[in-house]
């Protein structure tokens, strides 16, 4: 529920269209529903500007599929994680316009068409192997209204792949850099541009890069100011953060 349809609400009360008894019973799950096994946060669009989203790893098919169907019901965009195709086809069964990032392992569906932004955010990444993580965030910065340019596989082992894009990339509002292995791309990219970087490091490597821990500490011992960096594999924590960035 966020403050549109709130106003909504207190605008039919107001002029007469709908009663006091009905605005409160729309009214009266505000705060949280408690569907027993989850407590969705109807709150959360009207706090923080973005609607609660569904980390599905973890959760049955039929837990994601009534969470999902209750979240529809609130006419707000849907955004399911670290989903596979069982999980997706039980939520399709009830919700025909869910669609499936494999990908991203996304579950999204698109019940209020946003503004698309007029900046962009654009997505990097070192190797081919790293796409699933960044295309988590392309589909995360796009549910959400952005407009997202990506840019893959222009890693340091061919930095030349990187500088016949850099005029583009450096149009971008924020810029999210993703890598495996020892993770050095965010501290070239930050060297040649001058907005923010939001480092995701991958577990994508050999033995040494301990299944992400190599190329993590490697970003958060950059040199370069201006790079943040997010947890391992987190391309969802890196596009939600980039759209808050964009819509500043």
């Amino acid at each position: 529920m966020n403050k549109e349809v709130i106003k909504k609400i207190l605008d039919s009360v107001s002029n007469g269209s709908m009663s006091v008894e009905d605005a409160l019973e729309q009214l009266k799950t505000l705060p949280y529903k408690n569907l027993g096994h989850t407590k969705v946060d109807n709150h959360r669009e009207l706090r923080r500007g973005y609607p609660e989203v569904v980390f599905c790893e973890g959760k049955t098919a039929e837990q994601i599929q009534k969470i999902m169907v209750y979240m529809a019901s609130k006419k707000s965009n849907i955004l399911g994680t670290r989903a596979d195709q069982e999980k997706f086809k039980a939520v399709k069964k009830s919700l025909p316009d869910a669609r499936y990032n494999e990908l991203a392992r996304t579950i999204t569906i698109e019940l209020e068409k946003k503004k698309t932004t007029r900046t962009f955010i654009a997505i990097l990444t070192a190797g081919t192997s790293d796409i699933p993580v960044a295309e988590e965030a392309a589909v995360t910065a796009e549910i959400f209204g952005n407009r997202v340019e990506r840019f893959f596989d222009v890693g340091v082992a061919g930095i030349h792949r990187l500088y016949d894009n850099l005029d583009k990339i450096r149009k971008a509002r924020v810029i999210v850099v993703i890598a495996g292995m020892e993770g050095a791309l965010p501290s070239i990219v930050g060297g040649l541009v001058d907005k923010p970087i939001i480092a995701v490091p991958t577990s994508i490597g050999y033995g040494a890069n301990f299944k992400g821990l190599s190329a993590l500490l490697g970003m958060l011992t950059s040199c370069v100011a201006g790079v943040a960096v997010v947890n391992i594999d987190n391309g969802f924590g890196a596009g939600y953060l980039a759209s808050m960035i964009n819509k500043l």
